[in-house]
């Protein structure tokens, strides 16, 4: 069997793997327009800002150790075409230009994303940067040490810990979203105001609601107008979010409005033999049942490793994403897990909410920490559909913990009686994941 893998970052990585771990004797051939693969990217922030020990271990895989398993590996090369009737492969070395064609049986598109760059007048300045792969994250490095202030565009997760991270550098930060809240598709309202505080105690400057109209770049500077305000630094980073790379061939495809591949619970796309993962792919979201577009890491190697597992026949089905996610920002955790009441709302879903703030661990401990917690349910099924918290006390394992109550359908009120450990050290006798549950009941019953 013949198999031919076209992107090799996350997913391609995890398809390449588990292929080859269930089928070894298969021909596997990986085509990868970059010299790397299995960077994370969540991590330039981190290196930018001096909080990796090495960046060489930011990358999990290589070409070689991809090639020891038995994979016949094309680094860069791009694949500039697809005879999917055919089942045959057009493909360039970037390197020397030379050009050939390779037949397949199955293939599996992980192409992955790209940054959206919108067509804004002198975005091609050499001043406007972006953050997203291995060759970003060492031109952002590179300068971080020379600059003195900077401009982030997009108040994401990447983004924002981007601007935390040249804020803690001591450099002049200035954090712009055309919405009106920081994290404002992860979070509601009520944590955002908590981001933000922090932001404007470490003296970043935040453009919020205004969209950038144009860049202009001086000898020295970039100039951001706004339709609101105009701001100057020595660089500008976009972080606008990013689209799935799938120009060349979407339009033979069954896809979501932005191209994005949909694909069934065992990874099949809509032509046979064709198989998608990753950031390329649709996923399966489970708060509200249907396929969306959440490029995250997490959701790409599991689609990865589900690919492998289903390449010859279908047993392994995708249970789907809650988009679980967290950030920490100024030492401050936020963790958050499936729907918002604020995204609920954009998609015209009925939801209850309910917000809690309670202590971690008893009064009685020599300190404890306040943890700001919100809660989401159906009204009819009383199911958790998400959840989110932020505190100085690290928080984000209990987003995983609403991620599965999320995908196992558990109810508020047996979220509410689990049986969670008490001990001091560690919280109290209701647990404050519990507290918060017990909220939505007691607001449910009314």
């Amino acid at each position: 069997m013949k198999v031919s893998i076209v992107g090799c970052t996350h997913a391609g990585t995890f398809s390449a793997m588990n292929i080859l771990k269930e089928h070894p004797d298969w021909e596997v051939s990986v085509f990868e327009r970059n010299d790397n693969l299995s960077f994370l990217s969540c991590g330039i922030a981190l290196w930018v800002s001096d909080r990796v020990s090495d960046p060489n271990k930011m990358f999990y895989a290589s070409p070689d150790a991809l090639s020891d398993l038995g994979a016949h590996m094309y680094m860069k090369h791009d694949v500039t075409d697809i005879d999917f009737d055919n089942k045959k492969l057009s493909v360039k070395n970037l390197t020397s230009g030379e050009t050939f064609e390779q037949d397949y049986d199955k293939l599996v598109i992980t192409t992955g994303s790209a940054p959206i760059i919108p067509p804004i007048p002198g975005i091609d300045s050499k001043r406007v940067m972006l953050c997203k792969n291995w060759t970003n994250a060492n031109e952002l490095k590179e300068n971080a040490s020379g600059i003195k202030s900077a401009i982030v565009i997009g108040a994401g997760y990447i983004g924002a810990e981007l601007a935390e991270g040249y804020a803690t550098l001591g450099k002049e930060t200035t954090l712009i979203d055309a919405l009106p809240d920081v994290l404002a598709k992860n979070l509601d309202p009520n944590m955002s105001a908590i981001a933000e505080k922090d932001y404007r105690d470490n003296g970043v400057t935040l453009g919020l609601s205004e969209k950038v109209q144009s860049f202009e770049e001086t000898d020295h500077s970039v100039i951001v107008k706004t339709d609101k305000n105009t701001y100057e630094a020595d660089i500008a980073v976009m972080c606008v979010g990013f689209r799935p790379n799938t120009k060349m061939f979407a339009d033979k495809f069954e896809t979501l409005p932005n191209g994005a591949l949909i694909v069934d619970k065992y990874m099949h796309t809509s032509i046979p033999d064709v198989y998608s993962a990753g950031d390329a792919a649709s996923v399966h979201y489970n708060p509200t049942g249907d396929n969306q577009y959440i490029p995250l890491a997490t959701n790409s190697v599991r689609q990865g490793i589900l690919v492998g597992k289903n390449i010859e026949k279908d047993t392994a089905a995708y249970m789907g994403t809650q988009a679980s996610s967290a950030v920490e920002l100024f030492g401050r955790t936020y963790a958050a897990s499936g729907l918002t009441k604020t995204h609920a709302d954009v998609l015209g879903k009925k939801v209850e909410e309910v917000s809690l703030e309670d202590n971690y661990r008893p009064e009685f401990m020599l300190s404890t920490t306040p943890v700001l917690m919100n809660l989401v349910w159906d009204p009819e099924t009383r199911q958790v559909l998400g959840g989110a918290l932020t505190s100085m006390y690290d928080v984000s394992q209990s987003a995983n913990l609403l991620s599965l109550a999320i995908q196992k359908k558990v109810t508020i009120d047996e979220l509410s009686m689990v049986d969670f450990l008490f001990q001091p050290n560690y919280d109290k006798p209701v647990n404050y994941v519990s507290a918060l549950a017990g909220a939505a009941v007691e607001k449910a019953d009314k």
